[in-house]
């Protein structure tokens, strides 16, 4: 009997989202239908919801009563697409009776052996800036509104957001004293020294045992193997290779 009891309830748990769900319909005297449009040859249906609901509710909701895969649900509300998070919150909708709602089902995709002369979409998708998951909370919420508000090309995300801060602090410095070296009339000094700067900045660090590959910068003056030169091809004429 105790074991019988506990499949009960543990059934009872891996449920309990969806019952909670229903019962919050049921108590909750807010609710509005809405249409729901499912892509392809089911006829459109009614399915009554609680307004404001949480995105990932709905979804579930949906998936429940159509019988669909929750992982390739798409949801589409007044031409956007809605997502279940927005910088780390979950996104809150305020439904009204009649709201048409399209439910399209993302299909799976081909095998991979099928799918080989396709990588150049993959590829695309590779090159789109992305924040990594561990980005702060204003981080994504800058991403954001530059991506999503002011439709900044990823490019530019990739510059604003691979700078550090030493580097940001340098080009707002510059930005200031420009004008006043145009001001003294130092503009073209300003940007020779700029370039030298940018140069010397850059140099990297050689490694015990690495070599220069212009024999003035190396010890003893010594050259790369195989560096052609004027005393090389005197040596080669000389021994009659030539």
């Amino acid at each position: 009997m105790e074991e019988i009891v506990k499949e009960e309830e543990e059934v009872n748990v891996s449920k309990g989202g969806v019952v909670e769900l229903h019962n919050n319909i049921s108590n909750n005297n807010n609710t509005v239908e809405i249409i729901l449009r499912t892509i392809g040859p089911a006829r459109p249906s009614r399915l009554r919801v609680p307004s404001p609901i949480k995105v990932c509710h709905l979804r579930k909701l949906i998936a429940e009563n159509d019988h669909l895969p929750i992982e390739n649900l798409r949801l589409i509300l007044r031409g956007n697409v809605l997502h279940d998070c927005q910088n780390g919150d979950d996104v809150y909708l305020q439904l009204n009776s009649g709201d048409s709602l399209i439910v399209a089902v993302k299909p799976k995709p081909p095998v991979k052996h099928l799918r080989d002369g396709f990588d150049d979409d993959d590829e695309e998708e590779d090159l789109k800036f992305q924040l990594p998951q561990s980005s702060s909370r204003w981080k994504r919420r800058l991403y954001s509104f530059l991506h999503n508000k002011l439709k900044l090309p990823d490019i530019l995300l990739m510059a604003i957001f691979t700078l550090s801060l030493k580097m940001w602090v340098i080009i707002i410095l510059w930005f200031i004293l420009a004008p006043v070296a145009h001001r003294w009339d130092l503009g073209p000094l300003y940007i020779l020294g700029t370039g030298f700067g940018i140069i010397i900045l850059n140099l990297g660090q050689r490694q015990p045992g690495d070599v220069s590959a212009y024999s003035v910068f190396n010890e003893d003056f010594r050259e790369l193997p195989g560096t052609l030169n004027a005393d090389r091809l005197d040596r080669d004429i000389r021994a009659g290779q030539f």
